[in-house]
């Protein structure tokens, strides 16, 4: 029978749930679990597709083109196995899912209430990822912080999924803040115990408890916690921030976060098999081959995690390296003409991210022209992209007012377009070209070099694609079209081939790197930034 593990979060948020589900994730897998992971997000949004970068950070897509939560990318890293729409939940998809139904009569003239037919809801969503993916042990994170009046629906389902599926099937973990008071020179456990204790008044008695702390914890305090919180002594655990999130997996499991995970659930697993990323949490710690500076050109670099899994593939193909990656966050609104060279000049490498919007445009297309001017590795994903088609029609082509669409609705040389069947008439949320789709790659090119193939899938995440009308004029200017989609209809890739790496993807590559599996084209352009270090 599948178990399911709940795990919440008390004292404030931001406390690392996300990495301590996806570490034990990893440590089940590690044992020979199939895992499955799934994040319930208590905002009325429908999903984080339309929330701004800068209160939410990035959306994080899935391959079945899901736009769900970052801690879902977490996931994704840690675990290595590709997840999907029932992966995340949000309130208003809850709230939308029940209304329709209530408006199709499904509910046979019932009073439609929050108990039982939104904790039904909820609990089904539950459910359905541990039999859609045939998982062994289903996480499941409860966003928020306990005592948040927004996610008592979902504390009330997951309580009734446990007395459904059997104590012996289900696992509570809470993670909880043990504030270090300088003055005083000491951990309080007092805090801990309040989270607990109003986790135990919604009928659910945590079985594990980690804390989270920036100092080592004395003895006394495992012993206080677990004594107050009527938890067993090996049951409350050690979450220390680390300075790598990668280390988190290895250090949980020094406490027997597994161990006591697979016992308390009743599973007799080996166990973990952590050599491969023991390995490569030592290389990260024994980077030798140096370190290069990467630009990261954004609008939304005042929040990093809005580009949170570009920097974790910087990081990535670091490890593949064995170089440091030194990220300059670079607020594309703030480049003009005048400090464009001051701002980029000892960068390795140039790396434009996603967006929306026409807000820093300018200072983006700055940069790719120093980029392809002074022969910087660039790399421009989706808005990247489009960035430097833009920036080489304007600076190559001779069209002085290429632009995009989004940009610009007047303009006469629309280089991006709305791609068909898009239109600013279709509602904002879920309606981009979402999700994983084929690309054909052109032989002897930068993308097949990277690659080591001529046929790839990746994810997207967008409404705009390049104008065919421009094809002609861009490949007889120079630039080689190196990937199209398998119907001839879309370019999903642009660069320079005569470059070690001047790439654009109009998809997320992204979204399919892992620690200890890099992504081919941050490996491919992190490779070309170390030689430009080199030759420097």
């Amino acid at each position: 029978m599948t178990k399911y593990v709940f795990v919440t979060g008390g004292v404030v948020s931001g406390l690392g749930k996300g990495i301590t589900a996806a570490s034990l994730g990893r440590l089940l897998k590690a044992r020979g679990l199939k895992v499955a992971a799934q994040k319930l997000d208590p905002y009325i949004n429908v999903d984080p597709g339309t929330m701004s970068p800068f209160q939410h950070g990035e959306v994080y897509v899935t391959e079945d083109g899901a736009e769900t939560d970052l801690d879902l990318g977490h996931y994704e890293r840690f675990i290595d196995e590709d997840l999907n729409k029932y992966s995340n939940l949000t309130t208003g998809k809850v709230y939308w899912n029940v209304l329709n139904k209530e408006r199709r009569g499904e509910y046979l003239g019932s009073t439609v209430q929050v108990i039982p037919h939104i904790t039904n809801e909820i609990k089904e969503f539950v459910y359905s990822v541990g039999r859609k993916t045939n998982a062994d042990v289903v996480i499941t994170e409860i966003g928020g912080t306990i005592g948040d009046i927004e996610s008592q629906p979902f504390i009330e389902a997951v309580r009734q999924i446990s007395l459904e599926v059997g104590r012996e099937n289900s696992l509570f973990i809470h993670v909880t803040l043990v504030p270090y008071l300088r003055g005083s020179d000491e951990h309080k456990s007092k805090p801990t115990q309040h989270s607990v204790k109003e986790l135990q008044g919604m009928g659910i008695n945590p079985n594990i408890i980690v804390l989270r702390c920036d100092e080592p914890l004395e003895e006394s305090i495992f012993q206080k916690i677990a004594l107050f919180c009527n938890v067993k002594p090996d049951c409350v655990i050690e979450n220390l921030t680390l300075p790598n999130l990668y280390e988190a997996p290895l250090m949980l499991e020094k406490a027997h976060f597994s161990d006591v995970a697979c016992r308390e659930l009743g599973i007799e697993a080996p166990e973990p098999d952590l050599k491969e990323w023991t390995e490569m949490v030592e290389r990260i710690h024994n980077a030798r081959t140096g370190s290069v500076r990467i630009g990261l050109v954004g609008k939304y670099v005042g929040l990093h995690d809005a580009y949170l899994s570009v920097a974790e593939a910087l990081h990535h193909a670091g490890i593949y390296h064995n170089a440091h990656i030194d990220i300059e966050w670079i607020d594309s609104e703030k480049i003009t003409a005048e400090n464009v060279e001051d701002t980029l000049s000892g960068l390795d490498g140039i790396l434009v991210p996603g967006g929306f919007g026409s807000r820093g445009i300018e200072g983006m297309i700055l940069a790719a022209r120093y980029a392809r001017e002074r022969k910087v590795p660039y790399f421009g994903i989706c808005l990247g992209m489009q960035i430097a088609v833009i920036e080489y029609a304007r600076n190559v082509l001779g069209i002085p007012d290429a632009d995009s669409g989004e940009f610009n609705e007047q303009c006469a040389n629309k280089v991006i377009d709305f791609m068909p069947g898009q239109s600013d008439d279709i509602d904002k949320g879920g309606t981009l070209r979402l999700g994983a789709y084929p690309c054909e790659i052109k032989p002897g090119t930068t993308m097949e070099r990277c690659y080591g193939s001529l046929h790839i899938s990746e994810r997207h995440r967008h409404r705009y694609e390049l104008n065919n009308a421009y094809r002609d004029a861009l490949q007889e200017g120079g630039m080689t079209l190196s990937g199209i989609s398998p119907d001839g209809r879309l370019v999903e890739t642009v660069e320079l081939s005569d470059r070690p790496f001047h790439v654009g993807v109009q998809y997320h590559p992204e979204f399919k790197s892992r620690p200890n599996k890099p992504h081919p084209l941050f490996m491919g352009f992190v490779g070309a930034a170390l030689q430009q270090e080199k030759e420097k």
